[in-house]
């Protein structure tokens, strides 16, 4: 079997139908089955950032967890922030972290706290001597079938974890990083082809957008970097904490590559977004959705 072989997109990865399963919370990856890919075997470093500083959102699992493994493989130290309830799956990333010989160094908090959200960027510039790169990836979603029945608790919670967490960070961040260093936040196909159930998280979705490219043009005279990465469906545990059980036993399969998208596909975006490469790439956002939408 040769290489490309082995990266046929329909069959490289675990693909429907599931377990049926769901959690409650936050949720965990330890929880999950198929256990999601991060990438602590997959994901092959070659050195692309060395010696960046770099604060992760939502790094216990999913995506904010194959972001922070696949930067520190390329060099980076990193802050790892999470929820204090997944301080368990918050361990094993500093675990993975620290046998590559990088420092991680753990900031548990919830981002919905405004005054939390400027002691952590304090925090992670002070353990890890600055901050090169804030990598925003913590996001809430929840399902619900009819707007006359969400509570303005619920829409506020989605706010403040997807949006304004965001503008708390960046303004805490933006004094403390030097020309060369980028913010990298996420957004989703759901900005664009919003699902009924979810319509706040989408509406989230498609502000974070329009602030980063926004805040990419405003902060261009400081030589500090802003993009988004535009992810579809990711088995990470936001899925079986929003869907029913027998939904998420066929999560993915609708899709064109008939599978979610494993976290490890996800990494490489943060990667080069955060880091040197990307050194002309402000005010974009970069697609990872496998044929499910393109962000316009």
């Amino acid at each position: 079997m040769s290489q490309l072989d082995k990266q046929d997109p329909r069959t490289q990865h675990p693909r429907p139908p599931f377990p049926e399963q769901t959690q409650t919370g936050s949720g965990l990856a330890s929880a999950m089955d198929p256990a999601p890919d991060h990438g602590e075997r997959s994901y092959r470093g070659t050195g692309r950032m060395p010696g960046y500083r770099v604060l992760v959102t939502g790094a216990d699992s999913g995506i904010g967890r194959a972001a922070a493994i696949a930067m520190a493989k390329e060099g980076a130290d990193v802050a790892l922030n999470a929820l204090p309830e997944e301080q368990d799956d918050l361990e094993e990333v500093r675990d993975v972290i620290g046998a590559l010989g990088r420092r991680a160094v753990l900031l548990p908090g919830d981002l919905t706290d405004e005054a939390f959200c400027a002691d952590l960027v304090r925090d992670a510039v002070s353990t890890l001597g600055g901050l090169d790169a804030l990598v925003l990836v913590a996001g809430h979603q929840q399902v619900h079938e009819d707007v006359t029945e969400q509570t303005t608790e619920s829409f506020d919670r989605t706010l403040k974890v997807n949006l304004y967490s965001l503008f708390w960070l960046v303004r805490a961040a933006v004094p403390r990083m030097a020309p060369g260093s980028a913010i990298v936040t996420t957004s989703s196909v759901s900005a664009h082809e919003p699902q009924a159930r979810m319509i706040d998280y989408a509406a989230t979705k498609s502000a974070i957008t329009t602030y980063t490219n926004g805040l990419a043009r405003q902060l261009a005279s400081r030589g500090i970097r802003a993009n988004t990465v535009v992810p579809g469906p990711v088995w990470t545990p936001l899925q079986p904490t929003s869907y029913p059980g027998d939904e998420i036993a066929h999560y993915g399969e609708g899709t064109p590559f008939g599978r979610p998208a494993q976290p490890v596909e996800l990494g490489s975006a943060y990667v080069y977004l955060a880091g040197p490469e990307s050194s002309y790439t402000s005010g974009s956002t970069l697609t990872v959705a496998g044929a499910t939408g393109v962000a316009l």
